[in-house]
């Protein structure tokens, strides 16, 4: 058993030096920077604010960070030293967190820049692995990750999921609140939340919708004629989460 266990820790030594050469260290700047680019592309191409040279930055920041620790821990004698150095790279993957809030923006139940927050969280992991020597395992995460962010999102499309949205129409104060039932397409549900007085006679009807997407079932655009056709529509917000 010893035997067994000193030669696996032999052959992730030679797999991870600790002490890497030029070489080493150029291989493992190119794999960071190859998993950056095609992630960054995929947000690139999403239009989001941090796309790819945000990502590529932030995955060499980590990668270099974990490549600096590894040099340093070859000059460290003292185990307490050791242990101050590995908080480096880790104190990097907290800090992506600070980036990673800023790319959050909310606006009432509207949410964007959380896949990108969560990619670039991603990204930082992948070069700690690449930074230290871990070559399949950044690989294997590079490769789950782009498949998470591409070929994954189509998946998620045609799955069914709850949609929220509010409109107003305006109405005569003395006609009661609008039944917006009878106008709406099948699947759609509306509850009346607020009034909001116009002038002395007519008001704004707030109203919080709620439909679940599938296959040919109606969309924000489909709602908004359906009621046209029998109140006069003032407003109207599609709630969702942009990724």
């Amino acid at each position: 058993m010893d035997d067994d266990g000193t030669t696996t820790m032999t052959q992730l030594s030679d797999l991870m030096p600790i002490t890497p050469d030029w070489p080493e260290i150029c291989i493992r700047i190119v794999a960071t920077l190859v998993a950056g680019v095609c992630l960054g592309i995929n947000r690139e191409r999403g239009g989001h604010a941090a796309g790819l040279r945000t990502t590529v930055l932030v995955g060499l920041a980590a990668c270099v960070s974990m490549i600096q620790a590894n040099l340093l821990l070859s000059t460290s004698q003292a185990v307490n030293g050791s242990m101050d150095i590995l908080r480096f790279p880790l104190g990097v993957l907290t800090g992506v967190g600070f980036i990673g809030g800023g790319a959050i923006l909310r606006r009432g139940d509207i949410a964007t820049g959380v896949t990108t927050a969560a990619t670039l969280w991603m990204m930082t992991a992948i070069g700690l692995s690449f930074g230290g020597g871990q070559l399949v395992i950044g690989a294997a995460a590079s490769v789950i990750a782009f498949i998470t962010l591409s070929p994954m999102k189509t998946l998620g499309l045609w799955v069914s999921s709850e949609q929220k949205g509010s409109i107003g129409v305006c109405a005569i104060k003395t006609g009661g609140i609008p039944d917006l039932c009878p106008s709406l397409p099948a699947g759609v549900e509306a509850s009346f939340v607020a009034l909001r007085p116009i002038d002395a006679n007519k008001a704004q009807y707030l109203y919080e919708l709620r439909w679940r997407t599938k296959d040919y079932g109606p969309t924000a655009a489909d709602i908004v004629r359906s009621l046209q056709t029998s109140h006069d529509v003032v407003s109207f917000e599609h709630r969702t989460t942009i990724t």
